[in-house]
This record gives structure tokens, C-alpha cells and sequence, in this order.
């Protein structure tokens, strides 16, 4: 008797940063976060193990639903992108667990990501942006998401959300991938920069 297995649907989103794309997949992957940055750390996990096989694969987080793939170069994601997804489906499908038990505890902890970001903020970002009046700051780290609030003359810049997600959340990603994404919790609307109108 053969057992129908549901199609799995899987969304290749490039991001900004070239080297970088997540794969979203219709349902959960693992609890938690898991991240692999060679291949030896992923041989006796399936999933992330078949996705470093295509060759030029630098690191592999999975999280919950998404799996954040970072290539070795800066080269399209067109012809790559299908292999992974066909990659993950295979191992989705396949019923093996897609990570080692006990993996997910290995990832770094928040609190050594907290310290690197925070090293970047300190040495690179504030610097830059506090020549327009602005500064950034971190609030909390929770299983590689970094939550900021932004101050100075960040705080109610209609230009905050593209200096975070298109500058300051892609210079530290390259860094440190790690880092899920960045979230910004400030209250710009209370802010005082004349720029700022509130959609």
C-alpha cells in the first residue's frame, strides 16, 4: 500500500545582501534554531548535509519554517536556488529527522551573538550614523533575532527603516550569520525628527 505524501511548497526569497537567501517552507522545519557553518558540522544532520553536497555552500540556519542558505560567492541564485529547494523537499520527504538530536542546543547563544552585534554597533554603525545625529542600541537577543531601539536622530527618521534593513541588518549578517533579522521597536511616531509623517 504506498502512502501519499502532501506536496511541500517552498518560496526561494533572495535577500539583499547577494551571498544570502531563505527558503521559506510551508510548514515547520525544526522547535528552535539550528546553524551550520561548515560541512562537518552538518554530516550527521540530513537536511543541511544535502544542502552543503551541491558544493559551494559557506553556512545553513534553519529556523522553524525558514532556512537561511549562505553561498560561498556572490554568483546568481538562479540555478541554485532550485537545487536547494528540491534539496529540502527531498529530505522533508524523505521522514528522516532533518537535524541530529541535541543540534538545535548547539547553536551559539544569544548572548555571544549580543556580543558581536554589539561590536559592530560600537565599532562601525554608531560611528556612521551618529555623523547625522542618530545612534542604535540593543534591547534583546531572542534565538538569533536582535531587537533595537534606535535613538537621536533616528528616532521618527522616515529614512530608519532603510538604514536598519538595508544597511545596518545586511552589514551584520555578513558577519555574523548568526543573526536571524533585525527588529526595530521604536516608537518613531513619538519621535521629533521633522521628516517623520506617519502613514
Amino acid at each position: 500500500m504506498s502512502i501519499s505524501v502532501p506536496e511541500i511548497r517552498i518560496i526561494a526569497r533572495p535577500q539583499a545582501h547577494p551571498n544570502k537567501c531563505d527558503f521559506d517552507v510551508d510548514r515547520s522545519v525544526i522547535d528552535g534554531t539550528a546553524y551550520f557553518g561548515t560541512a562537518d558540522s552538518a554530516a550527521s544532520s540530513p537536511l543541511p548535509a544535502a544542502i552543503f553536497a551541491l558544493g559551494g555552500i559557506a553556512s545553513v540556519m534553519i529556523r522553524a519554517q525558514r532556512i537561511t542558505v549562505t553561498k560561498a560567492d556572490s554568483g546568481d541564485w538562479a540555478t541554485l536556488a532550485r537545487q536547494v529547494g528540491a534539496a529540502i523537499r527531498a529530505q522533508l520527504q524523505s521522514g528522516l529527522a532533518p537535524i541530529a538530536p541535541g543540534t538545535a542546543a548547539a547553536t551559539p547563544k544569544d548572548e555571544m551573538i549580543r556580543e558581536k552585534v554589539q561590536r559592530i554597533l560600537d565599532e562601525e554603525v554608531n560611528p556612521a550614523i551618529a555623523m547625522h545625529g542618530g545612534t542604535i542600541s540593543i534591547l534583546d537577543v531572542q534565538a538569533g533575532i536582535v531587537y533595537v531601539k534606535m535613538g537621536g536622530g533616528c528616532h521618527g527618521c522616515a529614512s530608519s527603516t532603510a538604514t536598519l534593513k538595508q544597511g545596518v541588518e545586511q552589514t551584520v549578517k555578513a558577519r555574523v550569520p548568526e543573526v536571524v533579522e533585525i527588529l526595530d521597536t521604536t516608537d518613531h511616531a513619538s519621535g521629533t525628527n521633522p521628516y517623520y509623517s506617519p502613514a
